[in-house]
Parts: C-alpha cells; sequence; structure tokens
C-alpha cells in the first residue's frame, strides 16, 4: 500500500516514534491513508487531512477519564460522484494502543458523533458525517429531498455504508499512523444498542470479514415492523373505542409484575421468566383492583430518534383513581397478543406481559375532561416520511386507520427498505468464517424494541445456516461464535425502574477475552443495580435455556419446550418471509 519513498520514510519514522508529537502531524496521517484503488470506490482527499494532539481530556460518553489522544480527521469521496465525507477519529498516543479498532453505535436515527469511544479500550475509534453531515442532523431530518423524493444516498450511508466504510479505512490508517505492517491484526470491534445495535448487525451482515468482535444490544432491525409497531397500541385504543387513563395502565402492569414475580422461582421484583407469565397468569384477574396516581405536571423532551429539539412539551395529568376495568384488561391484552390482521393472521410479535405499556399512553384534554388518543412519534413519524413519503413530523390521526392498514404499512416499509433498513439478512457466513464472535443481548422487558424480536432472529440465523444439522449439534455450532442473552426485568438498553433486575456491565472485556485470549463466554455477567439483591451479580442464561431460581441465591439454567414455544412466532399475514 506504501508506494513512495516519502511513505516508507514516515512509516519508518512512525515505527520508532515513541510519543503523540512523533505520530500526531497530518504528514504522518497522509502517508497512512489507503491509496486509492485500495479500497474500490473511495477516494481519499489528502489535502483536506487535520491533525492535532489533545492532552488529558475526558473521551466517551459520560466518561469521566481523562486521556491523550490525536485527533484526526480524513475526508473521502466515492469515486466519481463528488460527494464527500468527513470522518473524525482518535488514536490513543502510541503508549496507550493495543492493536485495536473501535466502533461505537449511535441511537434513534442518529450515528454516534463521539470518536473517542475506544480510548478506555487502547482502540483507535471514529465517527462519520455519512456524507449528509451526521454530526448536525439526525438521519430522518434528511431522508426525503421534498415530499414523495426519497435520499436513497443518505438511507444506505445510514442504514449499512458509513460505519463500514469508515471501519474500512480506519483499519488501514491505524496500521499505517502506528508504523504497524500491512499485514499486521488490528483488532476489530463493534459496540451498539437500540439503533446501535441495529447499526451493529448491518456491519456483521454487510461487512462481516472485518470485525472481530460485535456486541448488539436490542438492535432496531426488522425496520418496516418496528416503526409501525409503535403506532399498534394507539390504533387498537381506538379499535376497541377505549382509552385508558395511564395510571390504569400502571396497574395493570404493576400488578402482572407482582403475580408473576414467584413463577420464576424467587420473589424479587423482577419477571425473569415472562414465558411463565405468559403461559400461566390471565390478565382478567387485575379486573376490579383499585388505583390512584397524584396529579403531575412534565416536560418530556421526546424520543431520541432526532437531534431537533422541537419535540419538547409540558403537560399536565390530573389526579386519577379507580378501578381496573375489562375495557383497560382488553386494550392490555390486546397489546401484549401482538398484532393481526382482520383474517387473524399473525403480523408481528409484541412486548412480553409484563412490560411497561409506553406506546398505549394516553393524553388528557381538558377541554372535553377526557383521554384521548396520544400517537407515539416514533411509529408516526416513520409512517408519514418513510411510508406516506411527506415530509411531516407525526401522524395527526388515526381516522380510518385498522389492523390491515398496519399492517399494510409493515409491508410496504419492508419491501422498500429491504437492502437498507431493515437489517434481517440471516447468512452470517462471511463474518462467521473469518472468525468474527457475535454476543448480542436484550432487555426482556424492554417496552420499545420487543425482546421476541431478538429471539425471532437468533432463530433465523440458526435455521438459515444450520438447516441439517441436529438441534443439539446446531445450537453446539452457533454457540462457538454467536451468543444471545436475554436479560431479566430489563427495558431498553438499561435497567428497568419497575424491575429491579440485573445488568451487563463488562461486556467489552468479556468480547476481548473471548476474541484475543480465546475465552468462550457460556454465561454473561450482570449485576443488580438496586432492591433488595443490589450489587448481587447474576451470571445470566444463554439461550435458549431460562433462569430458574432454586433458593434465594442459586438460580439454573434450564430448558423449557413450552417457554421456548412461546417466543417462537411466524408471521402469515405477509407473503415474504420475515427473518
Amino acid at each position: 500500500m506504501r508506494v513512495s519513498l516519502g511513505a516508507a520514510a514516515a512509516l519508518a519514522a512512525s515505527a520508532s516514534a515513541t510519543s503523540l508529537a512523533d505520530v500526531c502531524t497530518v504528514s504522518n496521517v497522509r502517508s497512512a491513508l489507503p491509496s486509492n484503488g485500495t479500497l474500490v470506490g473511495i477516494s481519499m482527499i489528502p489535502s483536506a487531512v487535520t491533525a492535532s494532539a489533545v492532552y488529558n481530556a475526558t473521551a466517551g460518553m459520560g466518561s469521566t477519564e481523562t486521556y491523550t489522544y490525536c485527533n484526526v480527521t480524513v475526508t473521502y469521496e466515492h469515486t466519481g460522484k463528488g460527494d464527500s465525507v468527513v470522518i473524525k477519529y482518535a488514536f490513543p498516543k502510541p503508549s496507550d494502543f493495543k492493536k485495536r479498532f473501535y466502533v461505537a453505535g449511535g441511537g434513534g436515527f442518529s450515528l454516534s458523533s463521539d470518536a473517542t469511544g475506544g480510548l478506555e479500550y487502547g482502540a483507535v475509534s471514529g465517527a462519520t458525517s455519512a456524507g449528509y453531515d451526521a454530526f448536525t442532523y439526525a438521519y430522518d431530518d434528511v431522508v426525503l429531498y421534498g415530499n414523495g423524493s426519497i435520499n436513497w444516498d443518505a438511507t444506505y450511508m445510514f442504514g449499512y455504508q458509513a460505519l463500514g466504510e469508515m471501519t474500512k479505512i480506519g483499519k488501514v490508517l491505524t496500521q499505517g499512523f502506528y508504523g504497524m505492517s500491512s499485514s499486521a491484526k488490528v483488532y476489530t470491534y463493534y459496540e451498539g444498542c437500540s439503533d446501535g445495535g441495529r447499526e451493529g448487525m448491518s456491519q456483521v451482515q454487510r461487512f462481516g470479514e472485518e470485525y472481530d468482535g460485535a456486541i448488539t444490544g436490542a438492535p432496531a432491525f426488522r425496520f418496516g415492523q418496528q416503526q409501525v409497531l409503535h403506532v399498534f397500541p394507539a390504533t387498537a385504543e381506538q379499535t376497541l373505542d377505549y382509552y385508558p387513563p395511564p395510571c390504569e395502565l400502571a396497574k395493570i402492569v404493576n400488578a402482572t409484575i407482582t403475580a408473576c414475580d414467584p413463577l420464576d422461582g424467587r420473589t424479587d421484583g423482577v419477571i425473569s421468566r415472562t414465558d411463565l407469565c405468559k403461559l400461566k397468569f390471565n390478565l382478567t384477574s387485575i379486573i376490579g383492583e383499585e388505583y390512584y396516581c397524584a396529579a403531575e405536571t412534565s416536560t418530556s423532551l421526546g424520543f431520541g430518534f432526532s437531534k431537533r429539539a422541537d419535540g419538547t412539551s409540558t403537560s399536565t395529568t390530573p389526579e386519577q383513581s379507580g378501578k381496573v376495568t375489562a375495557e383497560g384488561v382488553k386494550v392490555a391484552q390486546t397489546i401484549y397478543d401482538g398484532l393481526h390482521n382482520s383474517q387473524d393472521e399473525r403480523a408481528y410479535l409484541s412486548w412480553q406481559i409484563g412490560s411497561e405499556l409506553s406506546d398505549a399512553s394516553t393524553q388528557w384534554n381538558n377541554a372535553s375532561s377526557s383521554w384521548e388518543i396520544d400517537i407515539p412519534s416514533t411509529g408516526g413519524e416513520y409512517v408519514t416520511k418513510f411510508i406516506q413519503l411527506l415530509d411531516l413530523s407525526n401522524l395527526s390521526n388515526l381516522d380510518n386507520v385498522t389492523y390491515d392498514t398496519l399492517v399494510e404499512w409493515m409491508n410496504i416499509g419492508m419491501v422498500r427498505y429491504m437492502d437498507s433498513l431493515q437489517t434481517t439478512l440471516p447468512d452470517l457466513t462471511p463474518f462467521q468464517a473469518s472468525g468474527g464472535k457475535l454476543l448480542h443481548y436484550h432487555g426482556e422487558s424492554d417496552p420499545s424494541i420487543p425482546a421476541a424480536s431478538s429471539v425471532h432472529y437468533w432463530q433465523s440465523v440458526r435455521a438459515i445456516m444450520y438447516p441439517n444439522l441436529s438441534a443439539q449439534e446446531s445450537l453446539e455450532k452457533l454457540a462457538d461464535w454467536y451468543q444471545f442473552y436475554l436479560i431479566p426485568g430489563a427495558a431498553h438498553c438499561g435497567t428497568n425502574t419497575l424491575q429491579p433486575g440485573p445488568y451487563p456491565e463488562n461486556n467489552m472485556q468479556t468480547m476481548i477475552d473471548w476474541v484475543e485470549n480465546g475465552v468462550k463466554p457460556s454465561r454473561l455477567n450482570a449485576t443488580v443495580s438496586s432492591g433488595t439483591y443490589e450489587g448481587e451479580t447474576q451470571m445470566l442464561c444463554q439461550w435458549p435455556t431460562r433462569p430458574l431460581w432454586k433458593s434465594n441465591s442459586t438460580f439454573k439454567c434450564v430448558d423449557d419446550e413450552a417457554s421456548i414455544e412461546s417466543w417462537t412466532y411466524s408471521f402469515p399475514a405477509f407473503k415474504l418471509p420475515v427473518y
């Protein structure tokens, strides 16, 4: 890759360098750039390189640690296209570098804008503008040029291309920057949750041979189905013509948690087995229970699917009291059962019983003194911009919207964005064949992205990649490189205020040990952060085994066929397979 004596000299100089000042120069970065033609379709722009040393600065999202590193920007275009993509990289000082490259996921409709997330691991890391200034704009800000006109360049870059290109360029740049040979190993890792989890899956699926390890939490894949699902609870309320007070829904959820908590063998405020809750608990038993919530005023910044600040709203909720109604239970049960079309064919899976019913929240109308439908913008904006192709931030109403309408929207989204946002390719052979390791996790009581979504993808990969092996053989083969864990009681990419359960805190160390030291995990380390058992360490069960407490201090990971069946879905409402 080094084609000139000047570049070779620069390489030799950087190889013997011992300080950041020696390597953190524009000339060293330029000499390390991949030569045009070596990465097909990518043309670097050397004149745009910048490099500056940063000393004792905090780095990483929310970190209080300080690091010394080289802040670099490089720019490239797609050959012959005339566009411009800017990438920020953070290079650890040479004494801190551990031959690693790290990619951090974003969230919502945003790629990560922080290039320093890898410094704590001794890794080079980066962040990309994706060609649409992703440092400033969220993807949903730019998905449409105007009504009816999709920005496909931004769609593919956000979908998977930008991170893949950032990684390919970054690995070559890392080798040259530190004076490594072009054949030297740079361990490459990905970590992210929510859409960051989807972004990670996009890399495993599209650029699998580039990554040694990927940690993907609660991936927002199956975009067409997942985003429309956010509109399903409001549609159920309209269809059933009942708009429950938020306090009634909260009572239904909390009463379910209380009733199902002991089914896993320990009473600790956590439903560790939502499958047992689903199989054994009847929501109708809550009818007639009293609820009460005091009046409150709250301010919401909106969901994190956009960097814009215009989603801020303030609302006043009146005092609420009453008894749980049959109508309220019917709404909750319909939501937990999942979307079906008018022929009663299943269209999609849903949240686990006991999950907070966030998308079903209603809003108070002072004028009419009644509760009304409240359409979550997470789903409403997707329908207006991505399905109807109208530059609107939410649906204004659900007039004439039926369950069949939702299924139609899901199908349009699945087909339209099949090769960009759907992110459900189940054949991961390039990743597996190159030695990649995948650690996939999901909060079992996630109220945003259903935990069953991740289960279904794991099942799809297993079926596609090992179709001719016995059940046990396929499990063993898959666990060698792809492990999936449900986190009891956990919410969306974090702990749950309603259930004080465990949450994994050192996934990267687990992954590094697996990739670099050959220490294959069989359980996932997690810590209880609140409640009676605060500080307790739990080694989570690897799917498809499930936890069953034998005492207040010990649980086993058991096989349970009825449990697995309750997590298994097919979707006859669609003619195409849904992986």
